[in-house]
């Protein structure tokens, strides 16, 4: 610490006013933060490794340059060992995902923002990142490669199956491993591969914009390998629904790049999927079974999770590590565990985690989507009455249109101006004041003896309007909260306008 003080009284002509030290990470790495007396902000880094340090030096810079959202590194020390880099701020994307994974999976619309907008901006890290790019300066290796594969599966294999009691024949295993790392390493990789892109790496700045740290151990790869460390994360507990959207999301962004067969896409992420599975376990072993860290430890329950539905699933084409690995996760002591309902608070109420049920209240999910003539598709709209009521396009006249303007309204106030419904003041604001949670009680209730009368008489379209002043705050807020709710009771395809803020999604049917 005392160092990195120094190095700051260097760089800046002026000491620092305090030095407070972050909390551990998984590696082995450092980090501080500096104040000057105003108050203002750098993070401080003391590494173990001087060619780590100068990968990380050497890629923030190149990165920069691209224009892509990294911390910048203001000095380095004269042996390499400490540096001074920009501060991202306090908010890491993993924290701003604590409600939906204590919850057990269950995401919010925040939230699923904030994973839309990280994954969107992954293809722009792999891709503009890795042009121009001097591969060779990476750490400690320029590319994965079936070196690199092999050890982390042997570092598995020593330090999480071996542990585990799982008897295996060591030669037909290593076969096993050698066909997994030839078939990895033939996966096309000319881009960078972040290799631990997971929620912890992401920083958020004020506005919810992804920015990416800890790239120190990226080298040339798959961009598959990204995608699968950061969707089956094991602490994550992210549902396949929102697993599919958020691979969709990264599809329509990698397109811009290249083009993508997205059959020969899929198979070989599910490949990478159980390369990483396996990567992550072998590194829980050893920071959990021997360190007995225990974040780490509680990590492991997820991961053979992950590992029990890719087997169930078919994904591990490899027969003999096939067998060792169903041994593994039909061990005992990971047995899967019954667990009791998680509750989260939504809006007005509280709803069980499993989106795949109906409410509580309503008792078995006896309808079909597929009943009549086809599927229904509900369409929601915010908009402003001084625009006018949306029009319908599917010919049926329109649907619901309810007026929000009865309700307290936060652009009233200068903090919400230039916020809408989608954002956390303004959610947080209307939520505490009360008023919009009655109102969509009834809604609610209104919405869904409709939408079921509509799916018994196999009607395809109904549509749902949310109507208010500005089309911004009350109007966003409802149309977004009562397509979340049907989308989560009924498992319907639910087609999303906020007119006024030219934002369109669709959330996919089950």
């Amino acid at each position: 610490m005392e160092q990195l003080k120094i190095l700051y009284s260097q760089h800046f002509g002026r000491p620092c006013s305090q030095c407070e030290a972050l909390p551990a990470s998984g590696s082995n790495r450092q980090y501080f933060r500096l104040y000057d007396k105003d108050r203002s902000t750098v993070i401080g880094v003391v590494g173990t490794s001087q060619e780590e340090n100068q990968a990380f030096c050497y890629l923030s810079g190149h990165f920069a340059l691209r224009r892509l959202p990294v911390p910048e590194v203001l000095c380095v020390s004269d042996d390499g060992m400490r540096y001074l880099q920009t501060d991202l701020g306090t908010q890491s994307l993993y924290d701003a995902l604590k409600g939906g994974r204590d919850a057990g999976g269950r995401y919010n619309s925040l939230e699923r923002q904030l994973l839309r907008r990280t994954v969107a901006a992954l293809p722009d890290m792999q891709i503009r990142g890795a042009r121009n790019l001097d591969f060779s300066r990476c750490y400690p290796q320029p590319e994965m490669d079936t070196t690199n594969v092999l050890f982390d599966l042997n570092y598995f294999k020593y330090l999480f199956l071996k542990t585990a009691d799982v008897d295996f024949h060591e030669m037909k295993l290593e076969a096993s491993f050698q066909l997994m790392s030839r078939d990895i390493a033939n996966i096309q990789g000319t881009a960078f591969m972040y290799r631990d892109f997971q929620a912890r790496n992401v920083m958020l700045d004020a506005q919810g914009n992804p920015h990416f740290i800890d790239f120190q151990g990226g080298r040339k790869g798959p961009v598959q390998y990204d995608l699968a460390s950061f969707l089956w994360q094991a602490s994550a507990h992210y549902s396949d629904e929102l697993r599919e959207e958020l691979i969709g999301v990264y599809l329509d962004n990698l397109k811009h790049y290249t083009e993508v067969n997205e059959y020969v896409f899929r198979k070989d992420l599910q490949l990478c999927v159980l390369f990483r599975t396996l990567q992550v376990l072998g590194a829980y072993g050893y920071r959990g079974f021997y360190q007995r860290k225990q974040h780490f430890i509680d990590s492991i329950p997820p991961a053979i999770d992950n590992l029990r539905k890719l087997l169930q699933g078919g994904h591990c084409p490899y027969p003999y590590l096939n067998e060792v690995l169903t041994q593994l996760v039909e061990l005992p002591r990971f047995a899967p565990k019954a667990e009791p309902p998680v509750q989260r608070a939504d809006g007005y109420r509280i709803t069980t985690v499993n989106p795949y049920k109906a409410h509580p209240t309503d008792g078995p999910a006896t309808f079909s989507k597929y009943d009549g003539k086809g599927p229904l598709v509900v369409k929601v709209f915010s908009f402003s009455y001084r625009k006018g009521i949306p029009s319908d396009e599917s010919g049926n006249g329109g649907g619901y249109v309810f007026d929000c303007r009865s309700t307290h309204n936060p652009g009233r106030y200068e903090p919400y101006k230039k916020l809408t419904g989608l954002d956390e003041p303004v959610i947080r604001f209307l939520e505490d004041d009360g008023e919009i949670l009655t109102f969509l009680d009834s809604v609610y209730k209104l919405a869904d003896a409709h939408v079921r009368r509509y799916i018994q008489r196999g009607f395809t379209s109904l549509m749902f309007c949310f109507g208010c002043t500005g089309g911004q705050h009350r109007s966003v807020y409802s149309a977004e909260h009562l397509a979340l709710h049907l989308h989560e009771k009924f498992g319907l395809e639910i087609h999303v306008c906020h007119r006024e803020q030219q934002i369109s999604k669709i959330l996919p049917a089950r």
